[in-house]
């Protein structure tokens, strides 16, 4: 790497980082100030788990990251397995540009649309509330589930088709072929598929603020409602919680993926147990 590039580089980390580093410096600040270091201190994080609110919408969000990660998980594995068993080129194009509207679509229009939906389909349903856990965790698998297939469908596209043929042939059923055959081959893509929709609903603000209903509040919601007024630093201290939790999350997706291409391993010869 030339010695320009390493600078472009080194500008391009900082830029992105700057910022975090920043807000992991001052959760252990001893005062409350952004531009005075008082000194080293872990105030703010025994003031964070004294907070019952911020704890209550941590929960919830852990709650909902969870259920919509499993949901969109187990869901995008069956649409991916059917997409890839699609013979006509037409229609695998069509449900490709189906399944990535989610990703380039605005969140914003997303949002509306969905809370719009959830409001008429309550009225029709003579609810007193439309908008409760149930409709965000659908908002929330919907954008979820196309990052979920675009992990999934390569590893099938991957895979040697002969593998689940011969496990039929040799006798068994269709469901066990995939459970015992195609299941474990493509399990790095399901891992990474779950860990990204897990992250992906853990931070989602917009399609939540549109789809929440009243008494329950995720954690970016609290956030943006404590914008108004001020954001204590021990806000910083749960950010600083959840970025290194997320980096270990993301570093095991990453050796995932590293040993799953990795050429000097040889391919994986399994017996077929009938």
């Amino acid at each position: 790497m030339k010695p320009i590039a390493k600078v472009y580089t080194a500008i391009i980390f900082l830029f992105l980082f700057a910022p975090i580093a920043i807000l992991l410096v001052f959760s252990f600040n001893s005062g409350n100030s952004l531009s005075v270091f008082s000194g080293f201190s872990l105030y703010w994080y025994k003031e964070l788990f004294q907070d019952s609110n911020t704890l209550e919408a941590l929960r919830n969000t852990l709650v909902l990251a969870l259920c919509a990660a499993i949901l969109s998980t187990v869901l995008g594995t069956a649409a991916s397995v059917g997409m890839n068993k699609l013979r006509s080129k037409y229609m695998r194009a069509a449900m490709n540009t189906v399944t990535n509207l989610p990703m380039v679509n605005p969140e914003i229009i997303t949002g509306i649309s969905l809370m719009l939906m959830f409001v008429f389909v309550g009225q029709m349903m003579g609810l007193s509330t439309s908008l409760n856990f149930g409709t965000i965790l659908i908002a929330h698998v919907t954008f979820c589930l196309p990052f979920v297939i675009l992990q999934v469908l390569p590893k099938l596209c991957q895979m040697d088709p002969a593998l689940p043929e011969a496990a039929m042939d040799l006798g068994c059923p269709p469901l066990k072929a995939f459970l015992k055959v195609e299941l474990p081959e493509i399990f790095p893509g399901i891992l990474t598929g779950f860990i990204m929709a897990f992250t992906l609903s853990l931070d989602d603000f917009v399609i939540s603020y549109f789809t929440t209903g009243n008494g329950f509040e995720t954690l970016p919601i609290r956030i943006y409602s404590m914008t108004k007024k001020t954001v204590t630093p021990k806000m910083y201290a749960l950010a600083t919680l959840i970025f290194f939790v997320i980096l270990i999350l993301l570093l095991l997706s990453n050796l995932s993926d590293r040993d799953d291409k990795d050429p000097a391993r040889p391919r994986a010869r399994r017996k077929l147990r009938l």
